[in-house]
């Protein structure tokens, strides 16, 4: 047995407030890590150097508990506290890694790509794309979900349309977190107005002031970067031709093939757990790709025609490690080529390594000490929204974690709101359009990780394209400085007001 929470030392020393070096030691920590990992890896960053820069930022922060007087067998509890809170996170992500590389070996993928090509124009993709993860997201509440199944096949359409992937991944990003922060359905949308106590529709109906024009402005800047493409004519449409006639040719193209993802759909309205509604879609495909898709299956096993045991060895392959195809067409093998739990393991090693350091500088009261100067100083009420919005976005970049950044500052300002006469509303809004949307921005937060590893494009990358999560936090804050749509309170038991 352990005796590390028996040691004598473990009950030594008094417990010191934090100074503001402490915090700060960390915070320049992490820049000076990640700063490096990227000066000297690039995109590769994220490949390593920066999970392991998080893990030595986890260490230096213990040290600070640990100098102000905290036990180690309570940062012990605190990193299996944080470790807890992303199970299902961890289930989701290897989940989806299963689903991508099932439905790529039963055709749901290229079935999707394939009748995708023939409807939408290159000159409207982006708008297209931002519009369809926006509807589903909206219609399912998950955000996750969303880029994970219907985001990767228009990534998948874009490359052989001949258009940015990249600002294609934005137009995803972008909808689906339309969703994600606007959908009854969805998680973060029911925390943030539980977090202050306002009726979750209330909540709703108060942030589609901003949410309706970020959305309208990001739909306006797709348009006019579909509009401003150049396309290559008849190449262009010669090697669509020859990519289409290819997937014709690899899989038998049916809308049958589509069946898996109905069932994810509506496993997702039913509000069944994520990572089971993923598992038990990416098993449907692989038993129903079988029947439809024989040869592709015998291929992948290594057989001449496919049996049984080849059948479930190569679903099990597909789930574990993901699917491959050695085409020759170097845009249909990249499109197909992909998926597999082990591809998400990268991702989970990022997130434990970023949910633990946050979870320690807000448990041994580091965040605590550089907020409080902060709500001091904002003496207005639009210098009140900038620093909620800023602890918003900068608790995604430290602590890594969605979740994170909306509830602590609702629990950290509302009593601030509350005394400047400001509706709890406000402050979810505020948390919403701050913390929710700007979380796949950061490469190393759980859902910028988990964005690229789905989408196949750096978080650097489309963060530029991410239109509708930039806008966003701005029209927030705008709202602050002008008053408007900013609700405020009268005496007690009197009605709210809201300033126009």
């Amino acid at each position: 047995m352990s005796n590390e929470d028996n040691s004598p030392t473990e009950v030594e020393g008094e417990i010191k407030a934090p100074s503001l070096v402490d915090a700060l030691i960390p915070l320049f920590t992490l820049v000076l890590l990640i700063g490096a990992a990227l000066w000297l890896f690039g995109m590769d960053a994220l490949d390593g150097p920066i999970q392991t820069a998080l893990i030595v930022c986890c260490m230096v922060t213990a040290l600070i508990a640990r100098k102000n007087g905290h036990s180690w067998s309570a940062m012990h509890e605190t990193g299996r506290g944080a470790l807890a809170s992303i199970t299902s996170a961890i289930f989701i992500l290897l989940a989806v890694g299963a689903l991508i590389g099932a439905w790529n070996l039963s055709g749901t993928i290229p079935t999707l790509v394939y009748y995708g090509i023939q409807v939408l124009s290159p000159s409207w993709y982006y708008v297209a794309t931002a519009l369809i993860c926006g509807v589903i997201a909206m219609s399912i509440g998950s955000s996750w979900t969303t880029a994970g199944t219907i985001g990767v096949g228009l990534v998948g359409i874009a490359a052989m349309l001949e258009v940015s992937t990249v600002i294609t991944a934005g137009a995803v990003v972008s909808g689906a977190y339309l969703g994600d922060k606007s959908s009854p359905l969805s998680e973060t949308t029911i925390i943030a107005a539980q977090m202050v106590e306002v009726d979750v529709y209330t909540h709703i109906r108060n942030q589609l002031w901003t949410s309706l024009p970020a959305f309208l402005i990001a739909l306006i800047l797709f348009t006019l970067l579909g509009l401003g493409r150049v396309d290559a004519a008849g190449q262009s449409d010669m090697q669509t031709a020859v990519e289409l006639g290819e997937l014709n040719g690899i899989y038998h193209i049916t809308a049958f093939n589509l069946l898996p993802l109905g069932m994810l759909v509506w496993f997702s309205v039913r509000k069944r757990p994520p990572s089971l509604a993923l598992l038990v879609s990416a098993l449907f495909a692989g038993v129903l790709g079988a029947f439809l898709q024989p040869q592709v299956y015998a291929t992948f096993a290594g057989e001449d025609s496919l049996t049984l045991s080849g059948a479930v060895t190569a679903v099990w392959q597909a789930m574990a490690n993901g699917f491959s195809m050695n085409s020759g067409i170097a845009d249909v093998d990249n499109l197909l080529s992909r998926g597999g739990m082990s591809s998400m393991l990268l991702t989970v090693w990022l997130i434990i390594g970023a949910v633990t350091f946050g979870a320690l500088l807000d448990e041994f009261g580091l965040i605590a000490r550089l907020l409080n100067p902060l709500i001091q100083r904002a003496k207005s009420t639009g210098g009140l929204f900038l620093t909620v919005s800023a602890t918003a976005l900068g608790l995604n970049v430290v602590a890594g974690d969605q979740y994170i950044a909306v509830v602590l500052p609702t629990r950290i300002y509302r009593a601030e709101f509350t005394k400047r006469g400001l509706a709890p509303q406000n402050l979810s809004r505020l948390v919403a359009d701050s913390g929710t949307v700007t979380s796949p921005l950061v490469p190393w937060n759980s859902c910028g990780a988990f964005m690229s590893a789905v989408l196949g494009v750096s978080t650097l990358l489309y963060l530029p394209f991410c239109f509708f999560n930039i806008a966003s936090p701005l029209l927030s804050v705008f709202y602050g400085f002008t008053g408007f749509r900013v609700v405020r309170l009268e005496h007690a038991g009197a009605p709210e007001t809201e300033s126009r």
